[in-house]
């Protein structure tokens, strides 16, 4: 579902004998870029957060030099430097709704989880855990489409323009949009991973399948097709609501979704402190 709309913003190139920090976070974006081909599964994602972490400490030492701030605090360049300002802000608030869909995924998942390990619950019991985890992922759904839908209005601000003048400010300024597109990309592929892609009429032929060769052979079938830890678990769950038989495999799915959500978590966790140091740069220079 991922749109990649503003992830190719225009360069505008810093002076011919740019700041090291600047051919540093150039270095970092061409990284972000070259991973646009690459898997969108959850060991790619989080290889992306992981280079966000990188791009946004340059950025935030970028915004410590003298020359930057000095550049951005002209009264002549506010329009520009409001922008970039309501963008860190934006980003923020999509990371903390990204931690906060992670956390909600983990708690169901792990809900989830309990009620499969103790043996000696029923069937119904069971079925009715199942559909509470298939109703808060219907919730998150929602939710991300939501949100996913707000990410295309901030990449539109993206493609926005900069200072028209050949300035030292229209390259930071140019560089510090490249950094936000770029977050933006790995935000919405995040966000898409965790919403998934199965329709209803996949989930119907993997149950009927599911009942003559069983869930195994089925996971190692998905995983050829990059099927995702939280499509595998949608389906198995699903099957397990038309009364399936309950296969070790479904523990074994949702041990893979934990471990995938723990690492979400944590990358998450590392970036918002990135970009709340980067907000905080950001606003000592206004006040500056």
């Amino acid at each position: 579902m991922a749109s990649q709309t503003c992830y190719h913003v225009r360069s505008n190139s810093l002076p011919s004998r740019p700041h090291p920090l600047a051919s540093d976070i150039d270095e970092h974006l061409s990284r972000l870029r070259s991973s646009e081909a690459t898997s969108s599964s959850s060991t790619s994602i989080c290889q992306k957060l992981n280079g966000l972490q990188d791009l946004h400490d340059c950025v935030d030492k970028f915004l410590q030099l003298p020359l930057t701030q000095e550049a951005l605090s002209q009264q002549k360049n506010r329009k520009w430097f409001d922008e970039l300002l309501d963008g860190s802000l934006q980003i923020l608030d999509i990371c903390n709704f990204a931690q906060d869909t992670v956390r909600k995924a983990k708690e169901s998942t792990i809900e989830l989880q309990s009620v499969l390990r103790r043996r000696r619950r029923g069937e119904v019991e069971i079925v009715a855990e199942v559909k509470k985890y298939l109703t808060s992922r219907k919730a998150v759904k929602k939710a991300i489409s939501k949100a996913l839908a707000k990410l295309k209005t901030m990449e539109a601000k993206c493609t926005s323009s900069s200072p028209s003048d050949q300035s030292q400010t229209k390259a930071i300024v140019g560089m510090l949009k490249q950094v936000e597109a770029v977050t933006l990309f790995v935000f919405e592929s995040l966000l898409s991973l965790i919403y998934g892609t199965m329709d209803q009429s996949n989930t119907k032929s993997w149950s009927l399948v599911s009942k003559l060769i069983g869930l195994k052979r089925i996971a190692c079938e998905e995983e050829e097709r990059n099927i995702n830890e939280f499509e595998m678990v949608d389906a198995a769950v699903k099957m397990i609501k038309s009364e399936i038989v309950i296969h070790k495999e479904m523990q074994i799915q949702l041990s893979n979704l934990e471990s995938c959500i723990q690492d979400l978590e944590e990358g998450l966790d590392c970036l918002s402190r990135h970009l709340i140091k980067t907000r905080v740069s950001l606003l000592n220079i206004l006040n500056h």
